[in-house]
């Protein structure tokens, strides 16, 4: 009799629940731009001043998505600014007759990871201008404050330019050297890179790139420094 009590009251143990699948957190989506167009003459603003009118960006609306950070820079000051906003659409009051870069980071209230959407640029046109100056050359190597190691004794410096359609860039001077008022190294050269540039361990070396477009006109890059080790 007491065999057959042990039988039953093993059979009768409990299994565990099975511990509930937790609900993925989705990321956010990159957003697609819409307006100001990449590399465009910005004319459809509503004009404030002399020197300042009302741009409208808009976007397409990313998945999993709260809100929006819309960043702009100004290229000739490097200047940028932050504006947040849920909507996929922002009035913002700019200067005229100036080159400027603009993307948007999509943000959700679930998770920390973002999602960045592509950089597009546009010039802010202004009264009296008939062609516009090139954007600024975006410098890709070595990149500002990058620590270079070479066994050539060498390096590449590389960029890259843009123009308002439809100009054209026709060249570039670059500028290098030891101080902080680099001379010239190269003048009028058609390729966005430079092979080969001589260099010496322990160094802090300057540079910056001209573009120059098919009317004569011009912009700087703005100065960028790296080390050699």
């Amino acid at each position: 009799m007491v065999s057959v009590i042990l039988i039953l009251m093993g059979c009768g143990s409990k299994k565990d629940n099975p511990k509930p699948t937790p609900t993925p957190v989705l990321t956010p989506t990159e957003a697609a731009l819409s307006a100001p167009a990449q590399n465009s003459v910005c004319t459809s603003g509503t004009i404030l001043s002399a020197t300042e009118s009302t741009i409208s960006f808009s976007w397409n609306a990313s998945d999993n998505t709260n809100s929006y950070n819309l960043i702009i820079k100004n290229l000739l000051t490097s200047d940028s600014t932050t504006q947040n906003t849920t909507l996929t659409q922002l009035d913002i009051t700019l200067l005229r007759n100036t080159p400027y870069s603009w993307y948007v980071v999509s943000q959700s209230t679930k998770t920390s990871a973002t999602a960045q959407s592509a950089v597009w640029k546009f010039y802010n046109s202004g009264p009296g201008i008939v062609t516009y100056a090139p954007f600024p050359a975006e410098i890709t190597a070595p990149t500002l404050g990058q620590v270079v190691s070479t066994t050539t004794g060498t390096v590449n410096l590389t960029w890259t330019g843009s123009v308002v359609s439809p100009d054209v860039i026709t060249n570039y001077d670059v500028y290098f050297g030891t101080t902080s008022s680099p001379a010239i190294t190269a003048s009028a050269i058609t390729n966005s890179f430079l092979n080969n540039v001589a260099v010496a361990a322990n160094t802090t070396y300057y540079w910056h790139v001209i573009t120059r477009d098919v009317n004569g006109n011009t912009s700087d890059s703005g100065l960028y420094q790296f080390s050699v080790n």
